[in-house]
């Protein structure tokens, strides 16, 4: 049985359109027109345990509203959600202490403090006992190499180093489920990888269950063997990340370097070209035109090099962003 099952789940906001200037201002006071967003529509897919799933897509599409729904945080405007066997928006205790919800843009902190008195305070929130407290908290400090900054005003310490605090201070009550909205973001690239260790390394222990929305594909690559992709509030795909590059296997990535200044118009008339400088140029030529193209190519210009490739995840991710 699933861990996580979302059918049909929808969410849409009312807000009010406002007129500019005073005299809107005077106007709203009597009228306003009520105006309608859907940000999640009809979203569907389930999770097993031990997994963990990429939940992409572009600004706006509808993930933090989604995982805020899955925490409880959101009531949803149509369909249902199950999570660890409880229903996420009727709030009890119970479904509380088991998952966790981690943010990039936001923290549970307090920045004039240091991190062990946020700790101890989540301890007594989720009616730790002691003993297993003080044991699971050195060993995910050790993981993640803090012991030294626990007693540090969070203020004091670095992004990724708080961060990592963050991390802490949600798993200290040992979620079975966590939902994780962009923890990498604005990380440099040691402290981003850094996280992506621990994460592997604690879904492996543990074996949570695990929901990460990231706009770094690198963060989807090294943790996730599945992803579900949203656009305009609906699902796009859901299926293995190494099958997203096939959905786009029509297409190749032609790479060409010459000696001679290449012709870019001449280069569009094969297929479309992504980049172009005078002597290196790439180009998305469809499949079954592929090997006429690199015959017609090598007869117009002296090639030093010529590669063809798949699309890479990146680009097949983005492709999917714009599919409706």
């Amino acid at each position: 049985m699933s861990i996580i099952e979302v059918e049909h789940l929808s969410k849409t906001f009312e807000y009010y359109e406002k007129a500019p200037g005073l005299k809107g201002a005077v106007k709203n006071l009597f009228h306003r027109k009520k105006l309608y967003k859907d940000a999640v529509d009809d979203v569907s897919f389930r999770v097993e345990k031990g997994e963990i799933v990429g939940f992409l897509g572009p600004n706006g599409a509808g993930k933090t509203t989604t995982l805020k729904m899955l925490s409880g945080i959101l009531y949803p405007t149509d369909g249902k959600a199950v999570v660890n066997g409880f229903i996420p928006w009727k709030r009890e205790n119970e479904y509380k202490k088991s998952f966790a919800l981690v943010s990039g843009q936001k923290s549970q902190l307090w920045p004039d403090l240091p991190a062990i008195d946020t700790f101890e305070l989540n301890r007594n929130i989720y009616e730790l006992e002691e003993e297993s407290f003080r044991g699971f908290l050195a060993e995910i400090t050790q993981l993640l190499d803090v012991e030294r900054l626990l007693k540090v005003q969070v203020r004091r310490l670095s992004l990724g180093e708080r961060m990592k605090m963050e991390l802490i201070a949600a798993l200290l009550h040992q979620p079975s489920v966590m939902f994780l909205d962009e923890p990498t973001i604005g990380l440099d690239l040691t402290a981003q990888s850094n996280i992506r260790s621990f994460l592997k390394e604690y879904n492996r222990r543990y074996h949570t269950t695990i929901i990460i929305t990231s706009h770094y594909m690198k963060d989807i690559e090294d943790l996730c063997d599945r992803v579900v992709v949203i656009n305009q509030g609906k699902n796009v795909f859901d299926g293995k990340l190494e099958d997203v590059s096939d959905l786009f296997e029509q297409r190749k990535v032609v790479k060409l370097k010459s000696s001679s200044v290449l012709d870019y118009e001449g280069l569009k008339t094969f297929g479309v070209l992504k980049s172009s400088t005078a002597h290196e140029s790439t180009v998305l030529i469809e499949k079954p035109k592929v090997n006429e193209s690199l015959k017609k190519l090598v007869e117009m210009y002296p090639f030093a090099d010529i590669s063809v490739e798949n699309i890479p995840l990146e680009e097949g991710i983005r492709l999917l962003y714009e599919r409706k």
